[in-house]
């Protein structure tokens, strides 16, 4: 089956799970949402203007994660002004100065703890289902060259490597992982750094419909399925679990 496979790395990476209250927690690895929202990303799709087609990346394609590295968790106090609704109405507001030139007293500070996940790396794959909107050759052309700047779940964590997305014909998800560790030591080569090794696998994540080739471990709900991205509503999606054997893998 095809699968389009592409790496995300970065030195910072937040990818956001139920918030309750001032906390804003991070996964080890990006869910469902934030992998169709990179490729909407990719695509050049406003949130504001295609809901539709958001809710085709996310309803019609299918995606799994091996996790390499999940990152250290790192915790960030944060502190940020905000105007309030009312001061807002009726007042243009296209910049983060036009928001915050209102009358001091109309100005709120919010408190939050926010997670990061500090180095990580991940691979994701991504299949499509037959009325797909586009084909998993489009999808790899614009992660190459995307519409819109990608990041790692927040503005403020972009790649640190090219994505280097590649479309392989194999049986198994994990099969594909390991055609794009060969194909990235193939490009290390030809760049003339042969001594760079690709990171193994530790864990592997997928949706339940995905034929992976290795067993799973546990199941589990992970509230990331796309209700409405402008009122923020995830409801829950099944997800599948294996962990890595390294030495077996060696």
């Amino acid at each position: 089956m095809q699968t389009l496979v592409f790496q995300l790395q970065g030195p910072m990476a937040a990818w956001g799970e139920s918030a309750v209250g001032g906390y804003r927690p991070s996964a080890s690895y990006p869910g469902k949402s934030a992998l169709a929202g990179l490729l909407g990303a990719a695509m050049g799709l406003r949130r504001e203007e295609d809901a539709s087609q958001l809710h085709a990346l996310h309803d019609l394609y299918r995606f799994a994660v091996a996790i390499k590295e999940e990152g250290r968790l790192l915790r960030d106090y944060h502190t940020s002004q905000v105007a309030s609704q009312s001061a807002l109405k009726k007042r243009p507001h296209a910049s983060r100065r036009d928001e915050l030139n209102v009358p001091q007293e109309d100005v709120n500070t919010i408190l939050s703890t926010r997670d990061y996940r500090s180095n990580g790396n991940w691979l994701v794959a991504v299949q499509a289902m037959d009325d797909a909107p586009y084909s998993l050759d489009i999808l790899a052309e614009r992660l190459k060259q995307p519409r819109f700047v990608l990041y790692l779940g927040r503005k403020s964590c972009p790649p640190a490597a090219p994505l280097f997305p590649h479309v392989v014909e194999v049986e198994t998800v994990h099969q594909a992982f390991a055609r794009f560790d060969a194909l990235l030591q193939q490009a290390w080569v030809t760049a003339g750094n042969p001594e760079q090794a690709t990171t193994p696998i530790r864990k592997l994540a997928w949706e339940d419909g995905m034929s992976m080739g290795v067993e799973h471990d546990l199941s589990t709900w992970r509230k990331d399925r796309l209700i409405h991205r402008g009122n923020w509503q995830f409801g829950d999606r099944m997800e599948l679990i294996a962990t890595m054997d390294l030495e077996q893998e060696d």
